[in-house]
């Protein structure tokens, strides 16, 4: 049936690593429990925006993202130095739902772990394990938040090419888009001789 850790006091995003090898992470507590939730910088990105858009909704157009507020975008808070070490809950995240419940004024996020099985001399099979999924809500303040900092951990990490968006790594760069990869369409005019 999965955890629900209720109202959380603390969640924040981070990332662990130096840039091009980074692992990422949701972080959260209640008074119930802990939970470290490891994910993919596009699953983060995915949540920072979806938080976004809702905010967007509810608050008719009053919170705005990130990069169009006046100032930019703030500097990643780390893990609060007293979050358990060694959490409840520890799990890789498969899914992520994001919902919003317009009577409480909550966010919930529902996560679905990945379990993966290894057996001798076969592929590693992979699967969504909804018997442990872990549920949590937070304030639309908490949400804002949220989101900053996601946004502050995806861009400190490696600079991307502002045209392909590919990470760059300080040495040269052969952009798809700049380097003769596109196919050039070449327009001819017709002859009026035959009029």
């Amino acid at each position: 049936m999965g955890t629900d850790l209720g109202r959380v006091s603390i969640i924040g995003a981070d990332a662990v690593g130096q840039p091009g090898q980074r692992r990422f992470r949701i972080f959260a507590r209640s008074r119930e429990a802990s939970a470290i939730m490891w994910l993919e910088k596009e699953q983060l990105a995915g949540l920072s925006e979806a938080l976004d858009r809702t905010l967007a909704l509810i608050t008719e157009g009053q919170v705005l993202r990130t990069e169009a507020r006046a100032g930019g975008i703030m500097a990643a808070e780390a893990m609060p130095a007293d979050f358990p070490r060694y959490p409840n809950y520890e799990v890789q995240v498969g899914q992520m739902r994001l919902s919003f419940d317009e009577q409480d004024s909550f966010f919930s996020l529902l996560i679905t772990p990945l379990s993966i099985s290894l057996e001798d001399m076969r592929e590693p099979e992979i699967t969504m394990n909804e018997e442990e999924q872990i549920l949590m809500s937070f304030t639309q303040q908490q949400a804002q938040d949220l989101s900053s900092t996601i946004q502050a951990v995806v861009v400190a990490g490696r600079p991307v090419c502002p045209l392909c968006h590919t990470p760059l790594d300080g040495g040269p760069h052969a952009c798809v888009k700049q380097n003769g990869h596109r196919e050039i369409v070449q327009i001819e005019e017709a002859d009026d001789e035959g009029e």
